[in-house]
């Protein structure tokens, strides 16, 4: 598993930003570069590719693409970084591998997290979203340059909000890898094998799995920061208000003109984040 780390690599006081389901560790170079900047100490920023994205490897067997994996891939992670101090940042799937970290009891993490930001995500997924998400991922396209990439990507991905082209581009670059041929063509970063457990999906299974998110949830220890787009349609109001009422009692921000998921590049985005994870 590859991890891209910003600050210094020497400190004990770590944040791990885990990125969505079919995205990479690049995603979070704004945030990364802001907490640096902005941390009265020295701070060490990871931000993995989970399996069969960006840098790291694929599995053979797609049908371990899901939590239990990823969890288990966090957790073999930390043990390398030895935090003393951990915050977590998870953007939706990264949300819900943040949430099986923190409310799993008995895994060996060196450290609990102390300070757990979820963007946009929660135990209930709203159907109409996976459903959505379904119909794209795994078609890994091929493109001409990383602007047509980014052209692309960009009619798939509305829900998160307005951007600049510039910071569009820079949130692009890393989403593309080249096809292995001589055409210097460019494909998708992700292993189209992880939409095999997804398709797998069925309304009632992911019903049934919210007991058990639920559960992991109410067993948070770690201060909650919930993030929601505010035309999401992955993360309910209703579920949003829920997760203040119970568990941790998360707090929660919403972000007006944003669906599924803020991209935390915005400035707005960036304070919020950035105040929670660094308050004394």
């Amino acid at each position: 598993m590859a991890y891209w780390q910003w600050g210094d690599a020497s400190v004990a006081h770590v944040v791990v930003c885990v990125h969505g389901l079919s995205r990479q560790g690049r995603d979070f170079d704004v945030l990364a570069r802001a907490l640096c900047e902005r941390s009265a100490a020295p701070i060490r920023v990871v931000c993995p590719d989970m399996v069969g994205r960006g840098r790291s490897d694929w599995l053979k067997d797609p049908m371990h693409y899901q939590l239990p994996t990823y969890a288990a891939d966090i957790v073999a992670l930390l043990a390398t970084l030895n935090p003393t101090t951990l915050d977590w940042v998870g953007t939706s799937m990264g949300g819900l591998i943040g949430m099986v970290v923190c409310g799993q009891a008995g895994l060996p993490v060196p450290a609990p997290v102390r300070r757990l930001v979820l963007n946009d995500v929660g135990p209930v997924i709203q159907w109409q979203a996976l459903q959505r998400i379904g119909q794209y991922l795994g078609n890994t396209g091929r493109f001409e340059s990383v602007e047509q990439a980014a052209d692309a990507m960009r009619a798939i991905s509305i829900g998160f909000g307005p951007h600049t082209p510039a910071q569009w581009l820079a949130l692009s670059q890393a989403m593309v890898r080249p096809i292995n041929d001589a055409s210097g063509a460019l494909t998708l970063h992700y292993d189209p094998a992880i939409a095999v457990p997804f398709g797998a999906v069925t309304q009632a299974s992911a019903e049934q799995g919210e007991a058990m998110l639920w559960q992991q949830y109410d067993n948070i220890t770690a201060q909650t920061l919930l993030l929601r787009g505010a035309q999401s349609d992955l993360l309910s109001h209703d579920t949003a208000l829920a997760m203040t009422q119970r568990g941790p009692q998360a707090r929660l921000v919403q972000f007006a003109g944003v669906g599924h998921a803020p991209t935390l590049v915005a400035l707005d985005q960036v304070d919020v984040v950035s105040a929670f994870l660094l308050a004394p």
